[in-house]
């Protein structure tokens, strides 16, 4: 299990294949598994690298902080520590927003950007993603983890062709998750606005955002399109909120052929 050390905590990830550097950031209740097939498919042209969030997965940090800010300079760092001066980022949901927030910070180090199913605006979040922002609910839903079985199993049977799928992979990622990093994470992304900064982008963006999606409005590609100078929208129709999974095929080919794209 690769791991590096950064100022922050321990960061683990997954690497495949050869050639330039593509960085993959997972979402909220998620993993780098999220990446699995895709790590495999991208890795026949680029090295891919797939990381855990603070707080998700195998990644662990020294202070608490689980926030956009935070998973931004663990990105940053994560670069610094592999020697990666520039990389595209491929971000789903809130891996998006990390890496919207990475290359306005740090624009020297950012070649591209790819999001899938990202909110730019935490008004776009589903209602019931906003409540588990609020401590006092992440707390009543880790002392009755019932309510947080059900409330898994609905998003995820009702968010992807292949909920039960999806489902095995969220419930084993959850489980991984504490309360601080659960309701932190989310919390900081249901107050996030990206739209006063997505202007000063100067790097292409792409934005993969399926019509059935429950868990963010796809409604969100057009405020990316709206505010972001360099960026398109690819339109998933038979998608929600996972269309790796939903649409492998084209996902796949959509993503390449944007990392190959020279302009």
């Amino acid at each position: 299990m690769p791991t590096l050390v950064t100022n922050s905590g321990i960061v683990h990830y997954e690497s495949y294949g050869r050639g330039r550097p593509v960085i993959l950031l997972h979402g909220w209740l998620g993993s780098w598994a999220l990446w699995r097939d895709t790590i495999s498919e991208l890795g026949k042209e680029f090295r891919t690298y797939a990381l855990d969030f603070f707080g998700f997965g195998d990644s662990l940090n020294k202070a608490s902080g689980f926030t956009v800010d935070h998973y931004v300079e663990l990105v940053n760092q994560f670069m610094d520590k592999l020697g990666i001066v520039k990389a595209p980022l491929i971000g789903h949901s809130m891996g998006g927003t990390v890496s919207l927030s990475m290359a306005h910070r740090h624009p020297e180090k950012v070649v591209k950007v790819a999001v899938i199913g990202s909110p730019i605006n935490g008004a776009s979040l589903n209602p019931f993603l906003k409540l588990s922002g609020y401590e006092f609910i992440a707390d009543l839903l880790f002392r009755m983890p019932f309510i947080l079985d059900a409330f898994i199993y609905a998003i995820t049977h009702l968010g992807a062709k292949n909920g039960a799928a999806l489902h095995r992979m969220v419930k084993e990622d959850a489980s991984k998750v504490s309360a601080d990093a659960f309701f932190q994470s989310i919390a900081t992304l249901r107050k996030t606005d990206l739209t006063s900064t997505l202007s000063d982008l100067r790097v292409p963006v792409l934005g993969i955002y399926g019509r059935k999606d429950i868990i963010v409005n796809p409604r969100q590609g057009k405020v990316l399109l709206k505010y972001a100078p360099q960026s398109r929208e690819a339109w998933f129709e038979n998608s929600g909120h996972f269309p790796m999974m939903d649409e492998p095929e084209r996902f796949y080919r959509t993503v390449s052929e944007f990392l190959n794209k020279t302009s």
